[in-house]
């Protein structure tokens, strides 16, 4: 940024500290203040709330063991009841059917005075009863009490427990005991003394808890869709509740933290705060239950979740926090809006560093109208333009020459070095050809002298013995054979020496022949190598290339090849029509079962001077067939092979192939 912008922002900054210094640092503190006292209120809200509804499922469990107890009264002083008592046992049996079913009871029966004394230390209840007195209690049943009772209610009270994070260690597997709402009435009729006792399981009584969590939300506001929930538990197990484990799954079985159970069941004392009920959070209320002994044996739970009220919570304080941010923004444009006559000159020159920035050396501030120290600044910020511009138009023109210059001095030397790549590459073009020229006839020459004087001879001999030459016919043939071999070999060396003086046509020729010919040429030193040389030629269209200098690649490939292997190995010849970049072609595939090249060389093979057999070579061999094959519109590649061996690759356009492939880069 420049010196111009961070003294605006500087300036602003400042004047903003000043005038909002007080509405951002108290106003952010009393917001603080009023929001944690908020916050605290709204929370002893809920924990009122959770603790009212508390009361409202203590005052229907109440009533719930209230009516219980007079109904079974009732049922009791009854003139009806009297009767049913000196009937015989069927219809006694029918008549409790049809009173349980009518007074919702798991269980009612009649215990005559002798029997009802035998189990009276049992059961308070029982006791209260032979005193004159009926009495409803909570209490807890065991398996066998309530089998004795039905199996149904046995196998109603069994629960699986779950294990539940953060509850209280346990080795129990199975929940079978059963909490009751245990009620029991005495009998006083003509001739007959006992009590009638009655009940009803809560556990799994699905019925009982909707009830109670129907009566305590009857509003959505904090019990709605499922978010208000009520349990009764058996010690620390839930044996009858709402809350869903999963969608359509009560959470029966699972039990409650530890926190909990020890604050209710162990202090006997009321939670009233939040606490984490199976899956979620809940501002929760737990209430302890006493049985008939006045034992802790369970508690009763009402909650709703927390998490809608947190929402709003957070909301409340989103929309607190925006409206503090808002002030502030409305504030700061208002007071800048009021400061404008201090910040134009300080606009007006970022204004014109940004011009200037962006290569406009000619923007300038001109007159502010304004005589302070700002305005000295604007004015001093137009003279040092002015020198700023002035330098960069000699420094520009200075610049353009120099590039000038550079750029004429770049081209002489491109063109020089053109040039000397192209002399470079003439002139080892011709010392290989010239001297292979000069050796080859040369060698033509002298061998060719001593073969006709051989042939000659031959020839004499065969005359002078006449009929007698029959016994060393075969060594004669034998002899002209080889001798036209020597002169076969004389004429591909000739050819190969002075191409031009050969080749019958330089629109095209056939690779098959000129391959077979460069065989024959270095037979004697794949034979010496002990080299098996095998040859897939297909049929194959002319190329367009000279043959002595096609002559020239395959012999050094070849010759490399045999190098390569360092005795006994495999050649391999391969020679097929091939399409390169959509144009029609022929490649021959020289490959070896040598070492092969090594990776950080195979970018260097082509370069000129670069050999393997140093003292041996000049390095030139592939640099030359690959300025060979590139001058005939084709490319040279090479590879290493999955077999190890080293492969080259020659492909050449058809000779109807109007333009050549660009050479590689």
């Amino acid at each position: 940024m420049s010196w111009q912008g961070r003294v605006l922002r500087s300036v602003r900054l400042r004047l903003l500290v000043l005038a909002l210094a007080p509405l951002v640092v108290l106003m952010p503190l009393l917001l603080l203040l009023g929001m944690t006292r908020w916050s605290s209120d709204y929370d002893k809200v809920l924990i009122a709330n959770v603790e009212s509804d508390l009361r409202i499922a203590e005052q229907y469990l109440a009533r719930i063991m209230s009516n219980t107890g007079d109904e079974l009264k009732g049922v009791a002083d009854s003139v009806e009841f009297g009767e049913i008592l000196k009937q015989n046992v069927t219809s006694k049996h029918a008549y409790f059917r049809e009173k349980r079913e009518e007074l919702a009871l798991d269980f009612l029966y009649y215990l005559p005075e002798e029997e009802a004394l035998t189990i009276a230390g049992q059961w308070p209840v029982i006791l209260s009863a032979l005193d004159g007195q009926s009495d409803t209690q909570i209490d807890i049943f065991g398996a066998s009490d309530l089998a004795a009772l039905s199996k149904e209610l046995e196998q109603q009270a069994r629960i699986d427990l779950i294990e539940t994070e953060a509850a209280v260690p346990t080795d129990r597997t199975i929940e079978t005991r059963g909490m009751v709402v245990h009620s029991a009435s005495p009998v006083h009729l003509s001739g007959q003394e006992g009590v009638l006792v009655g009940g009803i399981l809560l556990n799994r009584n699905l019925q009982f808890i909707d009830t109670i969590n129907a009566l305590v939300y009857l509003n959505a506001v904090t019990g709605g869709d499922r978010q208000g929930t009520a349990t009764l538990f058996l010690d620390d197990v839930r044996v009858s509740t709402n809350v869903r484990l999963f969608e359509d799954v009560r959470a029966l079985g699972t039990r409650v933290s530890r926190a909990v159970r020890d604050q209710v069941l162990g202090q006997g004392k009321t939670w009233l705060a939040r606490a984490f009920v199976v899956n979620d959070w809940y501002i929760s209320g737990y209430l302890p239950l006493s049985d008939s002994f006045g034992q802790r044996v369970g508690m009763l739970y009402v909650g709703y979740l927390e998490q809608p009220f947190t929402q709003a919570k957070r909301e409340a304080y989103v929309w607190m926090i925006g409206a503090f941010v808002v002030v502030l923004l409305i504030s700061g444009p208002l007071f800048l809006r009021l400061a404008k006559g201090i910040f134009a000159p300080l606009e007006r020159m970022t204004q014109t560093m940004r011009q200037v920035g962006l290569g406009d050396l000619s923007a300038r501030n001109g007159r502010t109208g304004t005589r302070d120290e700002i305005g000295l600044v604007a004015a001093h910020l137009d003279d040092l333009l002015d020198q700023v511009q002035d330098r960069d138009q000699r420094l520009r023109a200075w610049a353009d020459k120099l590039n000038q210059r550079v750029e004429e001095r770049t081209y002489e030397l491109r063109e020089a070095n053109e040039k000397l790549e192209d002399t470079y590459r003439q002139l080892v073009m011709s010392e290989k050809l010239a001297s292979i020229g000069e050796i080859t006839a040369g060698v033509a020459h002298e061998i060719n002298n001593p073969v006709a004087v051989i042939q000659g001879n031959v020839d004499l001999i065969r005359e002078t013995l006449g009929q007698g030459a029959g016994p060393v016919k075969t060594e004669l043939t034998l002899v002209d054979q080889q001798v036209s071999r020597i002169q076969a070999i004389v004429g591909k060396l000739l050819k190969f020496a002075r191409p031009s003086e050969f080749s019958s046509t330089h629109e095209g020729v056939q690779l098959a022949p000129i391959v077979q010919d460069c065989l024959v040429l270095v037979e004697h030193i794949l034979v010496r190598g002990q080299v098996t040389v095998s040859c897939d030629f297909q049929p194959c269209p002319d190329v367009r290339i000279e043959p002595g200098e096609m002559q020239q690649v395959v012999i050094n490939l070849i010759v490399n090849a045999e190098q390569a292997m360092g005795g006994a190995g495999q050649l391999d010849l391969t020679l097929y029509p091939m399409d390169r970049n959509g144009q029609p072609g022929v490649a021959l595939v020289v490959a070896d079962t040598g070492a092969g090249i090594a990776p950080d060389k195979m970018g260097t093979v082509f370069d000129p001077f670069y050999t393997t057999k140093q003292g041996e070579g000049t390095g030139l061999g592939l640099s030359i067939s690959q300025n060979l094959i590139q001058q005939a519109g084709g490319i040279i590649t090479v590879r290493n092979t999955a077999q190890g061996g080293a492969e080259f690759t020659v492909w050449l356009p058809l000779t109807d192939t109007p333009d050549p492939l660009p050479e590689p880069e």
